[in-house]
């Protein structure tokens, strides 16, 4: 299986499937003299983690962190970084049942067409307990960015027909409102709304879909690489790479179909003596590189594929059958939720490797 790795200079391979004995992540080429303490990857693991509250999987997983090279004296050396996250709350027997039927919506009818094999134990290698890994690797980026002075944070913008209002880019203000809420979204009359949704879902056995925006502050102009390693182009790869996404836009994104280019064009001006836009349709990036301005992206996710509704579908031999999860099978009502740090992580990760592919730019 090929493509386990993401990223060129800062670049990050994963490994372990949901039920195996653990899971983990080897980090190449981050610069060495970087402070680093497992307590933080520990933090950012805790917000990703499952059994946080009603709103997502009652599956606990501590997810301890331990920190197996590239790391002296709490600083990294410049060799490779590698972590290993244990597996501790494994049930593969809610998968027993199942094992031989075509799951409505998951991997394992297309990993058994190109594979030959698939491990049903919660997914195996296609679940998203891999992207644990992306989030303790983008803990470390996260501290490059902290490094550069460059902020970041990801937040839910909508879930079902719950849609919340973002005002301006107070990062201090979103930051905080986004890890205060349950369901990780900063505006509290939207988050109360989507919370009734979800438990209605799950009272009829369903689940809902999501987006996730992120936002990156003080990202210096000329990050990114034109014509193959744009920026967004990056960011798209990185996004759409996770589990359950369905979309990717940046800036105005889709709504600029419906814009005038007269409209659409951020006007320059200048403040302070600083070039900037007076708007940022563009997402704070032109012709695939960095403007200074707020870089402003949003993730699609579809409702979560396992609900406890009984489906038609048909067994690995091609019989018909129904489908239904076993009494206490453990998903996320709405995986949007979950991927909030990890879709942070993974903008971290892209920032991080334009960073530092910058560096090889010009003398």
């Amino acid at each position: 299986m090929a493509s386990n790795s993401f990223g060129n200079i800062f670049k990050i391979t994963t490994w372990g499937e949901s039920h195996g004995k653990a899971i983990g992540v080897v980090i190449d080429g981050c610069p060495a003299g970087l402070e680093i303490d497992e307590k933080e990857i520990a933090a950012a693991l805790a917000l990703r983690a499952p059994g946080r509250n009603a709103y997502t999987s009652p599956r606990t997983e501590k997810d301890l962190p331990e920190i197996l090279s590239g790391v002296f004296e709490g600083k990294t050396t410049g060799a490779p970084i590698s972590i290993l996250i244990p597996n501790k709350d494994v049930d593969s027997s809610k998968y027993e049942p199942i094992k031989d039927l075509l799951r409505p919506g998951h991997a394992n009818y297309t990993w058994l067409e190109k594979y030959g094999i698939f491990d049903y134990r919660g997914g195996g290698r296609s679940s998203a307990r891999e992207t644990a890994c992306r989030v303790a690797a983008g803990a470390i980026a996260k501290k490059l960015l902290d490094h550069h002075g460059i902020r970041l944070v990801a937040y839910i913008r909508q879930i079902g027909s719950a849609e919340a209002t973002i005002a301006g880019d107070d990062f201090d203000a979103i930051h905080t409102s986004t890890y205060q809420s349950p369901v990780f979204c900063p505006d509290p009359k939207a988050a109360s709304a989507m919370a009734e949704l979800i438990e209605k879902a799950k009272a009829e056995g369903d689940s809902l879909g999501g987006v996730v925006e992120f936002m990156a502050l003080s990202v210096p102009v000329g990050i990114g690489d034109p014509v193959y390693e744009k920026l967004e182009a990056n960011f798209a790869h990185a996004m759409m790479s996770l589990p359950a996404t369905k979309g990717f836009e940046i800036g105005s994104g889709f709504r600029s179909v419906a814009m005038k280019g007269s409209e659409h064009n951020d006007r320059f001006i200048q403040d302070a003596g600083k070039v900037e836009t007076q708007t940022n349709f563009a997402g704070g990036i032109l012709g695939g590189i960095s403007t200074g301005m707020p870089i402003v992206g949003r993730v699609a996710f579809k409702p979560t594929s396992s609900i406890m509704r009984p489906q038609e579908t048909l067994t690995t031999t091609g019989e018909k059958a129904s489908f239904q999860l076993p009494a206490g099978s453990r998903h996320d009502p709405c995986v949007a939720i979950r991927a909030v740090p990890v879709v942070e992580a993974m903008a971290a990760l892209v920032l991080a490797d334009a960073l530092l592919l910058n560096r090889c730019v010009k003398l």
